[in-house]
C-alpha cells in the first residue's frame, strides 16, 4: 500500500493519521483536505473492519493504534454495530471547493449512513 507522504516525516504523518481517524470516529464527520481524507480513509475503513470482527485480539489492534479509548469504544459498540452486513465502503468523501488561504481542495470525510 503506497501513502502519500504529506509533506511530513513518518512520526508525526502516523500521528496526524492516527488523530484524524479518532476525530471521525468520535465526530462520525470531520473536514479536512483531499490528501489527507484519502490516507484517512483507508485507515478507518480497515478499523471498522477490525470492529466488526469484535473479539479481543481486534479490540487491542485497534486500541494500539489509534490510542483514544473513547474512539475505540465508540468504533466497537456503535460504529461497527451499523455495518453488520455491508462488505465495505464504510466512508465517503465530499467535495467542498478551494480553500481560502491557499487553494487546497477541501473535502468532507464522514461515515456512511
Amino acid at each position: 500500500m503506497v501513502n502519500k507522504k504529506l509533506s511530513r516525516k513518518v512520526a508525526p504523518r502516523r500521528a496526524l493519521l492516527r488523530n484524524m481517524v479518532s476525530s471521525l470516529f468520535l465526530a462520525e464527520r470531520i473536514e479536512t483536505t483531499e490528501a489527507k481524507a484519502k490516507n484517512a480513509r483507508k485507515i478507518a475503513d480497515k478499523m471498522i473492519t477490525l470492529g466488526k470482527r469484535g473479539d479481543l485480539h481486534a479490540h487491542r489492534q485497534a486500541l494500539s493504534y489509534l490510542y483514544n479509548e473513547d474512539a475505540v469504544y465508540k468504533l466497537f459498540h456503535d460504529i461497527a454495530p451499523r455495518y453488520e452486513d455491508r462488505q465495505g465502503g464504510y466512508t465517503r468523501i465530499i467535495k467542498k471547493g478551494p480553500r481560502r488561504g491557499d487553494a487546497a481542495p477541501m473535502v468532507i470525510l464522514e461515515l456512511v449512513e
